[in-house]
């Protein structure tokens, strides 16, 4: 699960980096307050899709998946 999470954030630090360089066009890199608001951001993310994946909706259904799955006979 933390390797998901660092990907998150590393995508939304390099989507911010992006962005930011594409609005001001005059910087190579991001500022020590765009790296933390990208990362905050990217955390931000994470916590929620984390949430997502670990709600009761989520998990049964996944369950659901599963069970039917392994049920199929050949």
């Amino acid at each position: 699960m933390m390797n998901v999470l660092r990907r998150a954030a590393s995508s939304v630090r390099n989507a911010a980096a992006s962005v930011c360089g594409r609005i001001l066009g005059r910087d190579d890199g991001m500022s020590t307050a765009e790296y933390a608001v990208g990362t905050v951001a990217a955390v931000a993310f994470a916590v929620v899709l984390y949430r997502v994946v670990n709600s009761s909706a989520v998990s049964s259904a996944l369950s659901k998946i599963i069970q039917s799955a392994l049920s199929v006979s050949l």
